[in-house]
């Protein structure tokens, strides 16, 4: 005879999905919005997991410089499993500019103006990859950059 399992407090995931312009102005806005959506979580700011506005300012800043097609939106995407998980991630349409994995990714330079967006996120994030677009299991154009938070533990 096995003794009962304890009952298991159920998960809520909580998602969040929004479509930018591919502007400067759109990367700020999702920055923001991305602030507003942890507030909402319950992820109070000046904590580990407001990183994550960093990594979102960083990856819709490279959507917007190195992923923008004109007239094509870039897609934010942020889903918050409590206790457990925060995930970013950003979806552009230009799958032909894929950045390097962190493997290949060489240091810039220390005088280079540019080129130290993914070096943040593979500092602040628990783990980061390239992947290809799909949305409900369907292949899009584009690519998509995941970068993932482990919440502290309870």
């Amino acid at each position: 005879m096995t003794a009962p399992s304890a009952p298991q407090r159920p998960v809520t995931v909580s998602t969040f999905t929004q479509c930018f312009s591919s502007t400067p102005l759109g990367a700020r806005l999702a920055r923001h919005l991305a602030l507003v959506q942890l507030h909402t979580w319950g992820v109070p700011h000046g904590t580990p997991l407001s990183d994550a506005a960093a990594i979102v300012g960083e990856l819709a800043a490279n959507a917007v410089t190195h992923g923008r097609v004109p007239g094509r939106d870039f897609e934010l995407r942020l889903t918050h499993t409590p206790d457990v998980l925060l995930r970013i991630e950003v979806s552009d349409t230009r799958g032909e500019r894929r950045p390097p994995s962190r493997e290949e990714a060489a240091a810039p330079a220390p005088l280079d103006e540019t080129g130290r967006g993914l070096f943040l996120v593979d500092a602040l994030a628990d783990r980061w990859e390239v992947l290809d677009r799909v949305c409900r299991g369907v292949a899009l154009p584009g690519k998509t950059v995941r970068a993932e938070l482990d919440l502290p533990s309870a």
